[in-house]
């Protein structure tokens, strides 16, 4: 799909998944990714695994510092400018995240990032770990790391807790970061990181940038994922979601049936996602809805019959949610609707 980087898991953690970094490693034209403790074991885990990246981390805010990693913030800075310069040393790309980077002491924070830029870290990664961040709080964090990662870019990774994942990943881009960390269906840590299809589309559709990415499979990696991870995609998801493109509100359908800018985005069409356009039959359907399905069955409706119709669909909609094809028949033959082609022969 064109993505540019996989970060492929954790290969210290078992053989199992050292073996998985590495067949994808392998396998992949893309830019793989192998994630790091700045501890010897897990950086040489990594570099043995083949990635072209190597993404070192370590906590940074005093909170974690003091009562997960039982470290002081000497001991993080000294850690990370190591586990930095050896990946380097093995002429590796290296990334460089203080985790809980929106929860650190902002001086700190800038110490750190320059002491590793200096160690010859090209990215630098800005974690909101526990999703605490709002955009404008989030993007002035950026724009301050941007100015002080000297001969690094710079890359943000976000979590949903707030719901506010996707909004300050863009919000990172827009204070001056390379590159946004994201998942498929937003899953990930507790609620979640920012949705792979959330951001691409928002970059793609609402700022006008090529992303690269072969939007038109979004919609297909979305149904891969959730099948085997067996986390199920919301309805109402954004973008991916079994609703993104239905309508069932009268005023809606009518409107999309005339020209569908009227109630979709307009720079977003389910088309670009490899989606399709559904007219959604319910209690809040109206006449052209009604009226349109009729006719993709088949039948040639007279504006009576089409009201009577409509009015048992609002009615079954009331009571079971959706009205299924099956349903739509049914009560067509009750109202006796004439298919176009017994109207011909009449």
């Amino acid at each position: 799909m064109g993505t540019h980087v996989i970060e492929a898991g954790f290969p210290v953690n078992s053989d199992a998944e050292f073996e998985a970094v590495r067949d994808i490693a392998e396998a992949s034209q893309t830019t793989v990714c192998g994630l790091a403790r700045v501890v010897d074991v897990d950086v040489e885990a990594a570099l043995d695994s083949g990635v072209d990246l190597v993404h070192v981390f370590v906590s940074t805010s005093d909170v974690q510092l003091e009562d997960s990693m039982h470290a002081t913030r000497e001991d993080a800075m000294a850690r990370a400018v190591e586990s930095v310069e050896r990946v380097k040393e093995a002429g590796v790309d290296c990334m460089f995240s203080p985790m809980d980077a929106t929860r650190t002491d902002e001086a700190f924070l800038e110490d750190i990032v320059e002491a590793t830029c200096e160690a010859g870290a090209d990215w630098i990664n800005i974690p909101d770990t526990t999703g605490v961040a709002t955009p404008t709080r989030f993007g002035k964090l950026v724009e301050n790391v941007v100015a002080v990662a000297e001969g690094a870019r710079v890359d943000v990774h976000t979590h949903d807790d707030f719901g506010l994942a996707a909004a300050n990943a863009l919000s990172g881009y827009e204070a001056g970061a390379s590159q946004a960390q994201v998942s498929v269906n937003g899953i990930g840590e507790r609620a979640g990181n920012a949705a792979y299809e959330e951001v691409v589309m928002a970059l793609e559709s609402l700022y006008d940038v090529d992303t690269g990415i072969d939007t038109t499979r979004i919609t297909e990696i979305s149904r891969i994922i959730e099948a085997k991870s067996d986390v199920p995609v919301p309805a109402n998801k954004p973008v991916v979601g079994a609703n993104a493109f239905s309508h069932e509100s009268g005023i809606h359908a009518a409107g999309v049936i005339e020209n569908t800018d009227t109630f979709e985005p307009g720079v977003m069409t389910p088309e670009m996602v490899g989606a399709s356009r559904e007219l959604v039959l319910g209690k809040h359907t109206g006449t052209h809805s009604v009226k349109q399905r009729l006719e993709e069955l088949g039948y040639a409706p007279t504006d009576d019959e089409v009201r009577e119709v409509t009015r048992r669909v609002k009615d079954f909609g009331a009571e079971a949610q959706r009205v299924t094809v099956d349903e739509l028949e049914k009560f067509a033959r009750e109202v006796d609707v004439a298919t176009a082609e017994e109207e011909v022969r009449a």
